[in-house]
């Protein structure tokens, strides 16, 4: 009974008392705590709070006293953090959703963004459809994408600076805040007699700037709530939000805008902001990393340097570029939904890469046993390239949709993987930084590839500029693969975290 109860630190005192420290040690000796140990020979005790070693090394909770050479009747540690039990038969395809039990401040940030994405993308469907609606022009709806990606490539680098040195559930909320003003003045412009257009631009543009602000923090946030063993669930719940909201989001802003116009779908994003500001409201206090640089042009470029001198880094960003830039094209689904069966088809075009998407996501109970993780980002981004040339050469509308379908599901595996490589590898005092580099290459991306598909349709037409992007985009992973040999032969079983170099800008650290 006594050795079932020395593991509780709370009676270790009174152990101590009562048997002397030299038995209380012997104890320990015996049954040592879950741990693992540095290269310079310190022992940390795994679990949630962050700590950094005297080498320079990412553990868990704070320093075990140093054990004594083991005795005869000692065993000698395993070193080796412990595992969660493993998941068998059925639920070890499915979708991991422990994060969401073990972790309450998790369970509360997940939830509150759940809700808070539904409604954005309802406000997603309501905008170009407000444009629309007030000028009849596709040009129109078209700048919309610009007026929102200028402020968003700026906001971005600055959005993770601050939430290197800021406290980020704060920044989750002032930008929320500002988010749900935002929803509420489209609200109320859409509630005219006469809606105006230049303020659903102006709107748009400062709705992407809070967001340049708000993802950074997001991801940021994210690592700080949950062990290190659950970071591959937390990816596929991450997918699994991303999935649903863009599945029904639109659907039910559609659904909103018939009975109601788009005053209706801004109403209700007001409402979601709601909920997920009280949710982040109940989240307790995360303060910035010890070491947090203070937000400026030098921590943006010490952000930017870290991340290229980091391959495997560099090759979730690039793998991800190309794959969006030669393989994305969804400026060619009505173009396709003409040569397979009209504007029937087009909605159905649009949905499957979710539906795609969501399917993998619910069986994605086996991505915690892959430990390659660069491996199967390149995997998945490969079979997203033959997916999209399938598509390109598909003779009937069931055939491009399920090929669609499986370019979502490698879309998803690779977003999966490429989140858990960002998170077991930034330190802390980057993460923030590094998330907005990655939005950056995530909004451009896509954007890109629809210049990118639209140019080579009208040269040489739709079904050649399909095929050749999805070869192309082949191709470029490939090149990835050759070239950037420290992402091929990443492997989270033997992650080393070196010790994290010094801020490169001359300012000095927070207090």
């Amino acid at each position: 009974m006594l050795l079932k109860r020395i593991d509780d630190e709370g009676l270790a005192a009174d152990i101590d008392k009562l048997a002397g420290p030299e038995f209380l040690q012997h104890i320990r000796n015996v049954h040592p705590r879950p741990h693992v140990q540095d290269r310079a020979g310190q022992r940390w005790p795994t679990g949630r709070q962050h700590a950094r070693t005297a080498a320079g090394e990412e553990c868990y909770g704070p320093p075990m006293d140093t054990p004594a050479p083991p005795g005869p009747e000692a065993e000698v540690p395993t070193n080796q953090p412990p595992t969660k039990p493993e998941r068998r038969g059925l639920r070890a395809f499915t979708i991991d959703i422990g994060p969401l039990r073990r972790h309450r401040d998790y369970r509360l940030l997940y939830l509150g963004q759940f809700v808070s994405f539904l409604g954005t993308m309802m406000t997603q469907v309501a905008l170009p459809y407000q444009i629309y609606a007030l000028t009849h022009s596709s040009f129109a709806v078209g700048l919309l994408g610009l007026a929102e990606l200028i402020p968003l490539l700026f906001t971005a680098f600055v959005g993770g600076a601050l939430a290197d040195a800021l406290d980020r559930r704060k920044l989750l909320l002032s930008a929320e805040m500002g988010l749900a003003v935002g929803s509420a003045l489209l609200g109320v412009n859409a509630s005219l007699d006469r809606p105006r257009l230049w303020p659903v631009y102006l709107l748009a543009a400062m709705m992407a700037a809070l967001n340049g602000i708000h993802r950074p923090s997001l991801s940021s946030i994210t690592p700080r709530l949950v062990d290190r063993e659950d970071i591959p669930a937390i990816g596929a719940l991450g997918s699994l939000m991303g999935s649903v909201c863009m599945i029904g989001g639109p659907a039910l802003g559609g659904l909103l805008i018939a009975r109601g116009g788009a005053r209706v779908a801004f109403g209700v994003d007001v409402a979601s902001f709601a909920v997920s500001l009280v949710a982040l409201a109940m989240i307790r206090r995360v303060p910035p990393p010890e070491r947090a640089e203070r937000p400026g042009l030098a921590s943006i470029l010490g952000g930017l340097r870290y991340a290229r001198s980091r391959q495997e880094l560099i090759g979730t960003y690039a793998v991800d570029f190309v794959a969006m830039v030669f393989g994305m094209p969804m400026a060619l689904f009505p173009a396709m939904s003409d040569r397979l069966g009209g504007a029937a088809v087009l909605g159905y075009l649009y949905a499957a890469p979710s539906v795609g998407a969501l399917i993998a996501t619910l069986t994605s109970g086996w991505t915690p046993r892959v430990k390659r993780h660069g491996v199967a980002v390149l995997w998945a981004a490969f079979a997203w390239g033959l997916a999209i040339v399938g598509f390109g050469l598909a003779p009937s509308p069931p055939v491009a949709l399920v090929l669609l379908a499986m370019a979502g599901a490698a879309d998803m595996v690779s977003g999966v993987f490429r989140q858990t490589i960002w998170n077991e590898t930034i330190p802390d005092r980057l993460r923030g930084r590094l998330a907005g580099v990655e939005m950056v290459s995530y909004m451009s991306g896509p954007l890109l590839g629809n210049v990118e598909s639209g140019l080579v349709a009208a040269a040489f037409g739709t079904v050649f500029s399909v095929v050749s992007g999805g070869a192309l985009c082949v191709l470029g992973v490939a090149a990835c693969a050759v070239f950037l040999p420290g992402f091929r032969a990443y492997d989270a079983r033997t992650l080393r975290l070196e010790a994290e170099p010094e801020p490169a800008a001359a300012e000095p650290p927070r207090a």
